[in-house]
């Protein structure tokens, strides 16, 4: 067991598939045999043990469940170059539960099967729960370079990511994952730069993908959702400027208003002033569509 485990076994295991009782182990301790690395882990015949000796027994020493993450399941996936110490693990435990010295532990709300892998028989976070539990960590750049990686060793999975991006909406990576695959979409066809960083915004902040440039009732709308009939004219004083372009926007609403298709106008200043604030009001604006 210990030479598949990477040199290191658990207390768990040396008393149940084992068959050592507390004395055994304590003799085994004294003799040499077994050596301490955390309490309840023990390192076989030695010491130097390697990286992947030390990540696993970091693992068992959170106890059952657990898995390698962040930078160090990065490391393991070879996502990361850095060092994978000192040691991080996730876990379902309880907020009192002190982890081992020299260990991080974090602690995850919830683990869904598809989180888990296993590296090398190490347990770990799987791909897509890795990049965001990075994406909190990382600057904006080291982000790309890890999903460039992710995509050179055949490890990137777009639907994968966005599923643990839904399923943990509150996690502080989620919204910076969401600007970083923006590269990975299908292109958005914007006419100005307002319009894409309004968009890029809209879907960092989780709303749904929406059209650009999409004709209705034959006028053009600035971003639209056709599914909910709603739509968004971005205002800015270079496009929308004159007596001319104010009259052609009043008739625009009219029309859309008369064939059933809602929509606001949302200017630039605002926008560059209240970002999140105009992602809340679009997601309630489309929540009652």
């Amino acid at each position: 067991m210990a030479t598949k485990q990477h040199g290191v076994v658990s207390i768990r295991q040396l008393e149940g598939p084992l068959g050592f009782s507390q004395r055994s182990v304590a003799r085994a301790v004294a003799s040499g045999r077994l050596h301490r690395v955390y309490r309840g882990v023990y390192a076989v015949g030695h010491t130097e043990l390697s990286r992947h000796g030390e990540c696993l027994a970091a693992v068992l020493a959170v106890g059952p469940g657990a898995l390698l993450s962040y930078y160090s399941a990065g490391w393991l996936w070879g996502l990361w170059s850095g060092s994978p110490a000192p040691f991080e693990v996730t876990a379902v435990v309880p907020r009192h539960h002190r982890p081992p010295r020299g260990v991080v532990r974090h602690r995850a709300r919830n683990l869904d099967e598809v989180d888990r892998a296993v590296v090398d028989g190490i347990p770990v976070t799987s791909v897509a729960r890795t990049l965001l539990d990075l994406a909190w960590k990382l600057r904006p750049d080291q982000l790309r370079r890890v999903l460039a990686r992710a995509e050179d060793l055949g490890l990137f999975d777009l639907e994968a990511i966005h599923e643990v991006i839904e399923r943990n909406r509150g996690h502080r990576g989620a919204q910076r994952l969401r600007f970083a695959l923006a590269i990975y979409e299908r292109p958005i066809w914007t006419r100005s730069e307002f319009e894409r960083r309004f968009v890029e915004h809209l879907v960092a902040g989780g709303l749904p993908r929406p059209a650009t440039g999409w004709t209705e009732v034959g006028h053009e709308v600035d971003v639209y959702w056709p599914e909910h009939r709603f739509g968004i004219e971005l205002d800015a004083f270079e496009t929308h400027g004159t007596r001319a372009a104010f009259e052609v926007d009043r008739e625009r609403d009219l029309d859309f208003a008369l064939a059933g298709i809602r929509t606001v106008r949302i200017t630039e200043r605002k926008f560059h002033r209240e970002p999140e604030a105009v992602v809340a009001l679009v997601a309630t604006l489309l929540s009652r569509g």
